[in-house]
């Protein structure tokens, strides 16, 4: 009986221990390939999951994204420069069955692809297109390794180029053609800045004369309208002084003698001019007549003694104002 007992524990314990051995979990970043007997059978995702030992095994793919690094090589440009290049390439898997079935090493796979389409990428630019384009290297060598590993059911996600290395000598010509660049954009630079300095000062100058030409202008005509103004001002005023003394003059209707007697005083100040000639363009004898009057009223008595009659001065009329 105890035998039986003992029997019975054994086999208890052996299927335990068979049961735990085909006990599998699947990690979530994870897919699972179940082969029975050597073949190809089903995926199953992540979780736990149990396989018949020894019939049937449980194989494991990362789904994730990876790395992988290319190793630095020398590659030949177009014009004949020897540089090294090294590269990065970030993929994912996509197809769990192509990847574990139809390739056996990927990572040294893709590898090779990404060194023998690099040189070929590469040598097709020249060493200055090499330098100022690496995302368009990226972007053909992605687009390669994309087509050539979709049949291992990966994508290839991105791929970046580290560093393209020129030879030594290479280099320290391109650092000499690099500070020559920089010093010529520096004279080109401050000559631009001279000129446009230049050019400033020039108009600055120019402006200042055309403001101060404008102002002296102004001034010449204000100055103008002022005189003019003036003058305007004087010739009326001595308008109206004549009017007001022609109508004076016509108002009072002077005698001729009166006429005669500042005519003569006129004439002394004509008279004590510096001329030795004074011409008198006026009709003489109508004034001489008026002076030979005056002469009769201040002359003394005649010699018979008798006193001369006095003259009668008769003043015409002045007419009403016309209505």
């Amino acid at each position: 009986m105890e035998a039986v007992i003992i029997l019975f524990v054994v086999l208890a314990i052996v299927l335990i221990v068979f049961a735990g051995a085909g006990l599998r979990i699947v990690r979530p970043f994870e897919k699972g390939l179940i082969e029975f007997l050597g073949r190809y059978q089903r995926t199953v995702d992540p979780g736990l999951r149990w396989v018949l030992p020894f019939v049937k095994r449980l194989l494991k793919v990362d789904m994730r994204e990876q790395v992988i690094d290319v190793p630095p090589q020398e590659v030949i440009t177009k014009d004949n420069v020897v540089v090294t290049v090294d590269a990065v390439i970030y993929f994912e898997a996509t197809d769990p069955v192509k990847l574990k079935y139809n390739i056996s090493n990927f990572v040294l796979a893709v590898t090779k692809l990404a060194q023998t389409n690099l040189r070929n990428v590469v040598g097709d630019l020249q060493l200055d297109e090499a330098l100022t384009s690496r995302e368009l290297i990226n972007a053909k060598l992605r687009e390669i390794l994309d087509d050539a590993t979709d049949k291992w059911g990966t994508r290839v996600v991105r791929v970046e180029i580290q560093r393209i290395e020129p030879p030594p000598d290479v280099t320290d010509a391109m650092h000499r053609q690099m500070k020559a660049e920089r010093d010529r954009r520096a004279v080109v630079t401050e000559a631009e800045g001279q000129k446009r300095s230049a050019i400033l000062r020039a108009e600055g100058v120019k402006e200042a004369q055309i403001l101060e030409a404008e102002g002296q202008a102004e001034a010449i005509k204000r100055v103008a309208d002022a005189d003019k103004y003036q003058k305007l001002t004087v010739a009326e005023g001595e308008g109206q002084a004549i009017e007001r003394v022609f109508g004076a003059i016509h108002t009072g209707d002077p005698t001729p003698d009166l006429i005669a007697i500042r005519y003569l005083e006129a004439l002394q100040g004509i008279a004590n001019g510096q001329a030795t000639k004074v011409f008198l363009p006026v009709e003489m004898s109508g004034i001489m007549s008026s002076i030979g009057a005056i002469g009769e009223l201040f002359a003394p008595e005649g010699a018979t003694g008798e006193r001369r009659p006095e003259r009668t001065v008769f003043r015409r009329p002045v007419p009403p104002p016309e209505k």
